[in-house]
């Protein structure tokens, strides 16, 4: 065995052509998912109080977002709807005409190319703001998983390339699968929240989209944050029940449910850095804590280094221009 001074690990650390050379993770703009948030209305470009940078946009205004995702080679946006109205089962989430429909259509127009994903869930478009409907106040599971069918369909018909259940309802993906394959839409591939823990790091979302439940929480659906061993469950039944991809939320608390769901399952995997992932770095730069465009690199390369093939997140075209 090599004994110091033989072995000097500094030897290949000393200038950044030796680091680039011997780098281990890596990452490239198409494995960077960037979501938007898409309203009614034109020429809407509003920014999120709690996340610098990030905006909610009418679909003209989506579409340009979506054509800069293509130049900068981004692997895909994922989209989320801020809906005209909401009712008790938010039924713009399934409207061929919901926002998200339209915003599909207006960007497979423009950048037929671009991968384009769609959030399949209610809770931006329920009035209670939950991720389902509501029977004697509680979420009826069954019920809901046939309503996030008919979303997943009328997505697909709009162009969606790929929808993602994000509800963690139990056995949507298996019902999304069915509806999808009985509407001819077969070859269209899911990608499902599979490990979504009931998270603080939400809270700036649940701002961008609206989305925010009007009574209790989300604890009944989400999954408990310290149970790994569940996590693999969950992930196991969803691969079982058919999903082409999965995917583990929030990025950073839940790394190694990113480590385990790669060496335990292999299936391409995503995950997802949230909102207030985004949001805790934006602040503590803007109060001179941290180096912003360091700490996005160090969470960004953590996250792939615990082993995701896919990064959802808030930095994905700053990261893209900076690659």
């Amino acid at each position: 065995m090599s004994q110091f001074p033989i072995r000097r690990m500094r030897r290949l650390r000393r200038t950044a052509a030796l680091r680039r050379l011997v780098q281990e993770t890596h990452l490239v703009p198409s494995q960077l998912v960037w979501p938007l948030f898409v309203c009614h209305g034109s020429a809407v470009r509003r920014e999120v109080a709690l996340l610098p940078g990030v905006y909610q946009t009418s679909v003209d205004e989506v579409v340009k977002d979506a054509e800069r995702a293509q130049r900068l080679g981004l692997g895909g946006i994922i989209l989320f709807g801020l809906p005209a109205a909401k009712d008790a089962t938010g039924s713009e989430a399934y409207d061929e005409q919901g926002v998200v429909q339209q915003a599909a259509r207006a960007v497979k127009r423009a950048v037929p190319e671009l991968l384009v994903i769609g959030d399949v869930c209610l809770c931006e478009y329920t009035d209670h703001g939950h991720c389902g409907v509501i029977q004697d106040g509680d979420v009826d599971n069954d019920a809901s998983v046939y309503l996030l069918g008919k979303v997943a369909v009328t997505q697909a018909r709009a162009g969606i390339d790929i929808v993602a259940p994000s509800d963690m309802m139990d056995g949507r993906v298996a019902g999304i699968r069915k509806a999808l394959d009985a509407a001819g839409l077969s070859r269209v591939p899911i990608m499902s929240y599979a490990a979504k823990t009931a998270s603080a790091f939400y809270g700036p979302f649940r701002e961008a989209a609206g989305s925010a439940p009007q009574f209790g929480d989300r604890q009944s659906y989400q999954m408990q944050g310290g149970n790994a061993d569940e996590a693999m469950k969950e992930i196991r039944l969803d691969v079982d029940e058919g999903a082409d991809i999965i995917l583990v939320k929030p990025a950073l608390p839940c790394l190694d449910l990113v480590r385990r769901a790669k060496q335990e399952f292999g299936s391409p995997l995503a995950a997802y850095q949230v909102s207030g992932e985004y949001a805790m770095i934006k602040a503590a730069a803007a109060r001179g804590m941290l180096d912003e465009t360091l700490a996005m690199w160090e969470t960004l390369y953590a996250i792939r280094r615990a082993g995701a093939d896919i990064i959802v997140s808030y930095f994905a075209p700053t990261a893209a221009e900076l690659l």
